[in-house]
């Protein structure tokens, strides 16, 4: 038997969400409006303070979808390789990159897990040093997304993809340990022996109080150039990092989608 670690993304690896970093590359494109570029910028506030539960989580994810339909995968990927780096790589937090490097060393399997689409998350995760990548799959026909998901890796499904992963690779998930800010991931954070929360929403700290699990703050956002130099990594390829953000800019664009919807019901 081995052991893992499992990081969520959002405000536990990077300090944002990835879901709403890619407003102004899509308003660009002319693929979304103006307005809904303004009310994603205030969507990064709420988030910020207040994180997201599963009921914003689940209208954010039809909105998304809906606004996607009929978007050239093609187009979405060229997008994303001109500005993933740009809009990640000063979000980073240096805690977050620490503790994957002393999982690694620890010989345990490192994995990102992620509702964001495995088109970005797989990439990211390369990009990042991460080994293994967990993400939602998004359904493309004919080179154009259908405003389908064939697997939504979000709450019960963060668990199960886990569970699954564990048993297809020996993993020992009484001795792994994961990490996430949210409390719509206590399905993934009970999978395991070792939860942690990392710059927990409410409800995820009062849960982890209750729980007597590990809470964690970080606080620094470090540079790709600056952790280059603490960090060892793989280099980044370029053929991933090119369809690294499609998804997440699905998810961008889901997101701001979702508030407009919210804003004039």
């Amino acid at each position: 038997m081995t052991e893992a670690a499992f990081f969520d993304l959002d405000k536990t690896i990077i300090a944002r969400s990835s879901t709403l970093l890619f407003g102004r590359p899509l308003y660009r494109e002319g693929l979304i409006a103006r307005a809904t570029v303004l009310k994603g910028a205030y969507a990064a506030l709420v988030y910020q303070i207040v994180g997201a539960d599963e009921g914003k989580m689940d209208k954010m994810r039809v909105a998304l979808l809906e606004l996607t339909k009929g978007w050239e995968a093609d187009k979405i990927r060229q997008i994303a390789r001109e500005t993933l780096t740009e809009l990640i790589e000063p979000i980073i937090y240096a805690e977050a990159m620490h503790l994957i490097q002393m999982h690694r060393n620890s010989g345990r399997r490192v994995y990102l897990v992620s509702s964001s689409g495995e088109e970005i998350v797989r990439p990211l995760a390369d990009y990042l040093g991460v080994p293994y990548a967990i993400g939602s799959k998004a359904e493309i026909v004919d080179g154009r997304y259908t405003g389908e998901l064939t697997f939504y890796c979000q709450g019960e499904g963060k668990r199960t993809a886990i569970q699954e992963e564990a048993a297809k690779h020996g993993i020992d998930l009484s001795r792994s340990y994961a990490y996430s800010d949210s409390a719509t991931d206590v399905p993934m954070l009970e999978t395991v022996g070792h939860p942690v929360a990392v710059n927990p929403d409410k409800e995820l700290r009062k849960i982890a109080t209750e729980r007597g699990w590990e809470i964690l703050v970080f606080r620094n956002p470090i540079t790709l150039r600056k952790r280059m130099a603490a960090v060892p990594r793989p280099a980044p390829k370029t053929a991933l990092l090119a369809g690294a953000a499609a998804v997440g800019l699905l998810a961008a664009a889901y997101g701001y989608r979702m508030l407009a919807a919210r804003k004039h019901a």
